[in-house]
């Protein structure tokens, strides 16, 4: 099912916590939702599964209202909170059995449906413990299975990795990837390198108003607009170098990296190609060219600089 946000707001007196966004999400991408704390990202996701009533805007999903239809479009709906509200003293069985009766599904089909979940998230081994005899990190897996329990066509993931060891994030990661085939994902989260790893398209909030939507490539390329090379370059005096390149015509800024005198990182102006005048600057000088680099954007750059003013 798809989903379709425009104008959303959502006031607290005077305070916008979202302020007029629309975006689209549709069947089979797996969106990040990334944004500093009190951005309002878990304000719109509590918006979308119908928590909390917009104060402006509208939500579809699947083509329909989400203020005409909230009963029925609840029911395909699967959101893991932030702070994952569970029942400590029932076994982890009992109240996935107790969620699944919750979701309508047939009593027939609790249980195998219950012991499926287990399977997925790997609760095999704690299946019969406790919700609150688990570490952080089963506890979590517990809330994704209930999330997930009713096999729903839309999931929402507010830090659905947080507390887990480095196997298990990698594992959780595979089945996001795996779910996102063939559902409605949004998920939200601190982790940079989990968004690049795990979605399709990133959209990014601050201040209640979303400030880039594309894939991290697009970003990259939007937030750098210029090419950055870093290159070695030998046999030659470091302050002749620097100068010959500063004086290139494709060559906008020029720096020293980590303060080695051969190496050196450059500035290229927007749309020109200085890997090509650095080396035939090289063959002309005599310098040998040991090393070029074109250097990436950092997904925690764009971020930091879309966030920070």
């Amino acid at each position: 099912m798809d989903i379709r946000i425009e104008n959303l707001t959502k006031k607290y007196g005077g305070q916008r916590a979202v302020d007029q966004i629309s975006f689209e999400v549709k069947t089979g991408e797996i969106v990040g939702f990334l944004g500093p704390n009190g951005a309002g990202k878990t304000t719109t996701m509590r918006m979308i599964t119908s928590f909390i009533t917009p104060t402006e805007g509208s939500i579809s999903i699947g083509g329909k209202l989400l203020e005409d239809h909230a009963d029925e479009i609840k029911k395909h709906i699967g959101y893991l909170p932030e702070n994952n509200p569970l029942y400590p003293d029932i076994p982890v069985i009992d109240y996935l059995e107790y969620v699944a009766g919750l979701q309508g599904i047939p009593k027939d089909e609790i249980f195998p449906r219950v012991i499926e979940m287990i399977r997925i998230t790997g609760l095999n081994p704690e299946k019969h413990k406790k919700i609150g005899e688990l570490s952080k990190g089963f506890r979590q897996r517990v809330g994704l299975a209930q999330a997930m329990i009713h096999d729903p066509e839309i999931l929402l993931m507010d830090e659905p990795t947080s507390g887990l060891d480095p196997n298990q994030i990698v594992e959780i990661r595979q089945l996001i990837r795996e779910l996102g085939r063939h559902k409605t994902v949004i998920l939200s989260t601190h982790i940079l390198p989990e968004v690049e790893a795990t979605c399709d398209r990133i959209l990014i909030i601050n201040r209640g108003k979303i400030v880039a939507d594309g894939t991290s490539e697009l970003l990259r390329k939007q937030a750098s607009g210029a090419e950055i090379l870093r290159v070695r370059i030998e046999d030659g005096e470091p302050n002749a170098i620097f100068k010959a390149l500063q004086g290139l015509a494709s060559t906008s800024q020029v720096g020293f990296v980590d303060g080695q005198k051969d190496r050196f990182e450059i500035q290229c102006h927007a749309g020109s190609n200085a890997a090509r005048e650095v080396f035939q600057l090289c063959v002309q000088q005599k310098w040998i060219l040991t090393e070029m680099i074109p250097f990436e954007t950092k997904l925690e750059d764009i971020f930091r600089k879309l966030t920070t003013n």
